[in-house]
């Protein structure tokens, strides 16, 4: 967009030097339509510039003001703020269509990308701001994905999937809450859609830890076709604990979510059998790691007593 000063000049030859952006008399500062060039567009291709206009006359105006400023300045440098008066300066308010104020329009990269109207309140602000910025709220989302997967080691499906989106909500770029709601859909049996969450990841996520643990849990899935029944087994188990029936012990709990309880049968099979039906046990053992993440206390406890077992 070409921003022309009210004399239907360009706005690049009738700037004046300004200092330079980064001190703190640069995030919030009075703007003129000769100076738009200069303070807003491009700053902008830095960081984003919100542009409030105003009057004198308005009182919203006056009211959102001290309320914009003090957001700006509390979000030290993720934005800056240029306030122009249009009764003094209304050529960049008209090319904007600007028909009522306030009126805040956000710049990036030399273009309006977002903007709101009237007085809102200072919460709402922070939020826009932290939208544009690209700020998100760490801690909150962190709170969402642990409610998340205890809602969904309670077995309660919905609450995970509600928690879980909230999360991918506020960070579109979190690849746990993308991978949460793959773990919901197969948790309830969604195969196909677990699929489809995992196939619309970006390339280069694909690799990240918690997408490839949701493809290694799939395909762990299809180790417990015809598993038993976990309470017969482990009667079985006490009878009678060889490699064998350990294994199958393990599948069924695979079955029914237990990764710790596969793992632990799963390291006692092979420590009482390592060579058992070709390696079985330890085969699928690296699955069940790969399942519940490498960083997962499954895989890292687990790893360690395996290797305890294969090289004592």
């Amino acid at each position: 967009m070409n921003f022309l000063g009210p004399d239907g000049q360009s706005a690049t030859t009738t700037t004046t030097a300004q200092p330079a952006a980064g001190g703190a008399d640069d995030l919030v500062r009075d703007g003129t339509d000769q100076g738009f060039m200069t303070d807003v567009i491009e700053p902008s291709k830095q960081v984003p510039v919100l542009v409030d206009f105003w009057a004198p006359w308005c009182g919203p105006c006056r009211q959102l003001g001290p309320v914009i400023e003090k957001a700006v300045r509390a979000a030290n440098g993720a934005v800056r703020l240029v306030k122009i008066n249009i009764d003094e300066n209304p050529g960049i308010a008209g090319q904007l269509r600007i028909q009522s104020i306030p009126a805040v329009i956000a710049f990036q990269n030399g273009q309006p990308v977002d903007g709101f109207m009237g007085a809102l309140p200072e919460s709402q602000i922070r939020d826009f701001i932290k939208r544009l910025s690209g700020d998100r709220d760490e801690e909150a989302v962190a709170d969402l994905l642990a409610r998340a997967e205890a809602a969904l080691a309670q077995g309660d499906t919905g609450g995970a999937a509600q928690d879980f989106a909230a999360a991918l909500q506020a960070d579109p770029d979190n690849m746990a809450a993308v991978a949460g709601l793959a773990r919901v859909q197969l948790a309830e049996g969604e195969i196909d859609e677990a699929k489809a969450i995992l196939e619309s990841v970006p390339e280069p996520k694909k690799t990240d830890p918690a997408i490839a643990g949701v493809r290694a849990a799939m395909e762990l899935s299809g180790e417990t076709q015809g598993a038993g029944d976990a309470g017969a087994l482990q009667k079985q188990v006490a009878a009678s604990p060889t490699a064998e029936n350990r294994y199958e012990l393990s599948r069924a709990l695979i079955a029914s979510g237990d990764l710790q309880g596969a793992a632990d049968q799963l390291l006692d099979s092979v420590a009482a059998d390592r060579d058992w039906n070709e390696q079985a046990a330890r085969k699928l053992l690296l699955k069940v790691f790969d399942a519940a993440g490498p960083a997962s206390d499954i895989a890292k406890a687990g790893r360690r007593r395996l290797s305890s077992i294969l090289f004592s």
